[in-house]
């Protein structure tokens, strides 16, 4: 019974959460204009289109779908805004 009405409710409540820590993250990018942080926020939000998409899909292995790039997207974008902000070039 939980797996036919508790996994979309979960899937659900994850995609909500990555979508608020992307509102937060915009935020702090509203305070300071640091790209690290609007990166970020798309980072997020690609995570919850992420777990939407795999809601209705119903698509059981989720690593066997397109719809896991866009995850991997999700992760490429934060390591390159982690190195863009650490790698600063030499003078």
């Amino acid at each position: 019974m939980f797996a036919a009405f508790g996994a979309p409710f979960v899937t659900g409540a994850i995609a909500m959460g990555h979508a608020i820590a992307g509102l937060f993250f915009l935020r702090f990018w509203a305070r300071t204009r640091d790209k690290l942080f609007v990166t970020f926020a798309v980072a997020f939000w690609l995570m919850a289109l992420n777990q939407t998409l795999l809601a209705f899909s119903g698509d059981a292995r989720e690593e066997q779908s397109w719809i896991y790039l866009i995850r991997l997207a999700a992760f490429i974008l934060i390591i390159v805004a982690i190195l863009r902000k650490n790698i600063r070039p030499h003078a």
